[in-house]
């Protein structure tokens, strides 16, 4: 996409290390020296609340395995924070080896990987490696680095190409992903309800919500949604979280493809609030995709 959003003494947070996803989805739209590693999520968002860095770039979503708990559920009730763009990314999942052990790759001991990596490449990993132990890491550059520090095991990663590139790793088996379309969306985090404007973002605005209603009472949501329905404004997502209250008490969360500022906007904001719901809004913004 080129260029960069920010001056030089700004930084953005991105879940590391070097060649993790996260990391290729910042590079999108910001210049490399621009970007500082943190070693998890949670890091990322208290950097950018504490304000040691301008924006923080997290996973949020994966068209395989759904939403990322930790992200949603940070935002919701530890962070105040705004996202100013959503940065749109396709996922391709490898297998990666120590050069020393390219020989011996069918017969890994043991195979390392972010969480949602392993679920992504569960139909390979059954048929390929039935029995052999997997380990959840961090990021899937993180279980490449720990690849590239034990040259002398005959164990693997899955991960992508940068991955592979910057921890001098050979790609012994391409594209392991279950399903073909796999891609995964990024919020770029801020403390101040902006929108960052690049050439090249698509052209349907969004709006993210999080809506507490008031009480567990028949056709609640129903209402909720109703507001929406009746002006015409089209939600791409809704989806329910543990308020972590007690069991059955819930959050929703709301794409709504239309800005905040809109008139008819401001009206399902008002008539949210006539319902006694609580609305916890992170902004409009736009998405860029690679």
């Amino acid at each position: 996409m080129g260029g960069s959003l920010l001056s030089q003494d700004q930084r953005v947070a991105y879940l590391g290390p070097k060649g993790t996803f996260t990391h290729l989805a910042a590079q999108q739209l910001f210049l490399d020296d621009q970007l500082s590693s943190y070693q998890s999520i949670p890091a990322c968002i208290e950097a950018v609340a504490s304000k040691r860095v301008s924006y923080a770039i997290v996973p949020l979503e994966n068209a395989l395995e759904g939403t990322v708990p930790l992200t949603i559920d940070y935002l919701f009730h530890e962070a105040e924070l705004y996202v100013v763009g959503e940065v749109l990314t396709p996922i391709e999942q490898h297998l990666l080896v120590h050069p020393q052990q390219a020989k011996n790759w069918e017969t890994l001991t043991d195979i390392y990987s972010h969480p949602h990596a392993l679920a992504q490449c569960h139909k390979y990993l059954y048929n390929h490696f039935h029995g052999v132990p997997l380990h959840e890491t961090a990021s899937t550059a993180a279980a490449a680095k720990y690849i590239a520090e034990h040259p002398n095991e005959c164990i693997g990663a899955i991960g992508n190409k940068a991955a592979a590139e910057t921890y001098k790793l050979k790609i012994v088996e391409r594209y392991i992903h279950d399903f073909h379309f796999n891609h995964t969306r990024f919020f770029i985090l801020a403390n101040e309800n902006q929108r960052l404007l690049q050439q090249g973002h698509e052209e349907q605005i969004k709006t993210t919500l999080m809506i507490e209603l008031p009480s567990d009472r028949s056709g609640a949501l129903h209402q909720i949604l109703s507001v929406f329905a009746w002006r015409q404004i089209n939600l791409s997502k809704i989806e329910s979280r543990p308020l972590k209250t007690g069991l059955g008490d819930y959050f929703f969360t709301l794409d709504v493809l239309e800005d905040e500022n809109a008139p008819m906007m401001r009206g399902a904001m008002e008539e949210l609030a006539a319902l006694d719901c609580t609305v916890k809004t992170l902004g409009s913004y736009f998405t860029y995709k690679k």
